[in-house]
C-alpha cells in the first residue's frame, strides 16, 4: 500500500461539481492502484479542497501530521485551482517527498460557465509558485490528463515508482563485506558522497566472517536448515558436502551481521581471499539474498549494489550485477552480459551450482564451488549504473532499457545476450565519462522512473539512454 498526500485545488468562481467529480474519480483510481490517500475531508474545507490561506493551513497540518507515512504528494487541479493555496500547503507540511502535478482537461463542447475548468492555465501558475517556493515536482506526460484515462494511470504508476526509489535510497544501509580486490580500482567509491545522499555504509572484515563461521558446529540446526535451503534453491548435486557447509555458515554469519545493523544490501569481496582462505565461492549465497530482495554485488562494488537497489525499488523485482562483457559477433546493437554466477534466480529459469572456471585457473577450481550457472531467457531489460565522481564531488548515473534475446551463446557462468538500440553510443557514454564496467540489470521497464527519481529529487547527473519521446525532460528547466 502506497500513501499519498492529495491536494485538490479549487477556485470559487469555477463550478463546485468539478471538484466533487475529481474526488469521486480519485477514490476509484486509488482503490485500483492500492493507494491510501491523506486528504482533507469535505467537512474540513469546502469540498475538501484547498483555496484559501485557512485551507492551506489545515492541509499543511494534516500532511505534516502524517509525514512519516507519506510516500509522495499528488496535486490535482479539477479547475484552475489556487496557486498559493497549493504551494502553501506543501510548504507548511514541511515534508520532502516527490510531488506530481496533474490538471484535468476541458472538453470542447463544455466551455460554458457550468463546466469550464481552465486547469490548463492553472497548472502553469501552480508550477510557477512551486518553483518560487523552491519545491521539486514532477509532471504528467500530457499537460492535461483525465483522471481515469489510461495515460494518467500510467503516469501515476510511474510516479509511485519514483516515490519508492527516492524514499528507499534516501535512507538505505549498505554492508561492505571485505576489502575490494586490489586489482579493481574500478570499484572505488566515495563513502562520504553517498552518506550525504542518505546512503550509509557499514563494513566488516572477511577475517571476522571466517572466524565466526569457524566457531559454528557442522551439526548446528541452523547450518543444516541453511544447507537444505541451498539445495532447494538450485541443483547442488555436484557440490561437495564440505563446500555446502562452508557456504551455509558464511550465510548465517552475514545474515546475523546484517540484521544487527539494519543492512538491506551488501557488496562482498568474492575473490580472492574467499577461495584462498575459505575454499568456496559464495555466489549462490549472494544470489539467494538478491532473490529475497536483499541485493548483493560482487567485488565490494558498493556503487554497483546501490544501482541494483535503485532498480529493485522501481520495479519490485530482484536485480543483478553484470559485466558489459563481450560483443555479440558483428551485431553492433547486441552484447553479452556475464558474471561468475551470483545472479538472482529471477534471471535463471534453469540454474545449477557449479565452479568458477576463470577463477579456478589461478585459485584452484576445487576452491570455487558455489558459483551458479544459468542462462537468462527472453524478456524486458532495464540497466543502469550509479557512480560517485570524486573529481567533481557529484554522483552520476546512466539508465536505459533493452531486451534479453534468445540468440545462441555457448559459455559458462550466469549469462545473457541483450539487444540495446544504439548500443555503440551507450558504450561511448560509459567510456568517455569513466563509468565502471559493472552495471545493474533488472527484468522490467523501469528506466524512466529511476531517471526521474535520481535526477529531479536526488539531484544527480543522469544520462537516460534512448529516453522515450513524450516524457517530461530530466532537466527541470
Amino acid at each position: 500500500m502506497t500513501t499519498l498526500g492529495v491536494i485538490l485545488g479549487n477556485r470559487d468562481f469555477f463550478p463546485d461539481v468539478l471538484v466533487g467529480e475529481a474526488r469521486r474519480d480519485l477514490v476509484k483510481l486509488f482503490a485500483e492502484l492500492s493507494i491510501e490517500p491523506v486528504w482533507l475531508s469535505e467537512n474540513e474545507t469546502k469540498l475538501g479542497a484547498v483555496e484559501t490561506w485557512s485551507d492551506a493551513q489545515k492541509c499543511g497540518v494534516l500532511l505534516r501530521r502524517n509525514r512519516e507515512r507519506l510516500d509522495g504528494i499528488l496535486v490535482c487541479l479539477p479547475n484552475f485551482g489556487d496557486e498559493k493555496g497549493v504551494a502553501d500547503s506543501i510548504r507548511l507540511a514541511d515534508v520532502r517527498v516527490p510531488v506530481l502535478v496533474q490538471a484535468c482537461p476541458d472538453d470542447l463542447d463544455q466551455f460554458g460557465l457550468n463546466r469550464r475548468r481552465d486547469a490548463f492555465c492553472g497548472k502553469i501558475s501552480v508550477c510557477n509558485n512551486l518553483r518560487q517556493y523552491g519545491l521539486k515536482y514532477s509532471l504528467t506526460r500530457d499537460h492535461t490528463a483525465a483522471l481515469l484515462s489510461p495515460r494518467f494511470r500510467e503516469d501515476l504508476s510511474r510516479f509511485l515508482d519514483v516515490c519508492k526509489v527516492v524514499h528507499g535510497l534516501s535512507r538505505v544501509r549498505i554492508g561492505a563485506v571485505g576489502a575490494r580486490p586490489n586489482a579493481f580500482n574500478t570499484t572505488r567509491f566515495s563513502e562520504k558522497l553517498f552518506e550525504a545522499a542518505g546512503i550509509s555504509v557499514s563494513t566488516i572484515d572477511l577475517s571476522e566472517v571466517f572466524g565466526s563461521a569457524a566457531k559454528i558446529n557442522d551439526e548446528d540446526g541452523r547450518v543444516k536448515q541453511r544447507v537444505e535451503q541451498i539445495r532447494r534453491y538450485a541443483d547442488a548435486a555436484s557440490v561437495p558436502n564440505e563446500s555446502m557447509l562452508r557456504m551455509a555458515k558464511f550465510a548465517l554469519v552475514v545474515d546475523d551481521w546484517m540484521q544487527s545493523l539494519g543492512i538491506s544490501a551488501t557488496a562482498i569481496q568474492c575473490w580472492s581471499s574467499l577461495q584462498k582462505n575459505y575454499g568456496v565461492n559464495v555466489c549462490t549465497i549472494m544470489s539467494m539474498m538478491s532473490e529475497q530482495m536483499l541485493p548483493s554485488a560482487c567485488e565490494v562494488d558498493i556503487a554497483g549494489v546501490v544501482s541494483m537497489y535503485a532498480l529493485q525499488l522501481a520495479s519490485g523485482r530482484p536485480s543483478a550485477l553484470v559485466d558489459w562483457n563481450n560483443n555479440y559477433g558483428d551485431d553492433p546493437e547486441k552484447c553479452v552480459l556475464f558474471h561468475c554466477g551470483n545472479w538472482a534466480k529471477d534471471f535463471l529459469p534453469e540454474v545449477r551450482i557449479a565452479t568458477a572456471p576463470i577463477l579456478g585457473t589461478t585459485l584452484g577450481e576445487e576452491n570455487t564451488f558455489g558459483a551458479l550457472e544459468g542462462r537468462t531467457d527472453t524478456g524486458p531489460l532495464t540497466f543502469g549504473r550509479i557512480s560517485t565522481d570524486d573529481l567533481t564531488g557529484k554522483i552520476r548515473a546512466y539508465v536505459g532499457e533493452g531486451e534479453f534475446t534468445a540468440d545462441p551463446l555457448n559459455t559458462f557462468g550466469t549469462r545473457a545476450v541483450v539487444q540495446v538500440d544504439d548500443l555503440p553510443s551507450l558504450m561511448h557514454v560509459i567510456c568517455q565519462n569513466g563509468f565502471e564496467h559493472h552495471a545493474a540489470m533488472n527484468r522490467s521497464r523501469s528506466a524512466a522512473a529511476v531517471a526521474e527519481a535520481l535526477s529531479r529529487y536526488l539531484g544527480w547527473d543522469i544520462h537516460h539512454h534512448n529516453r522515450p519521446a513524450g516524457l517530461p525532460p530530466l532537466a527541470e528547466y
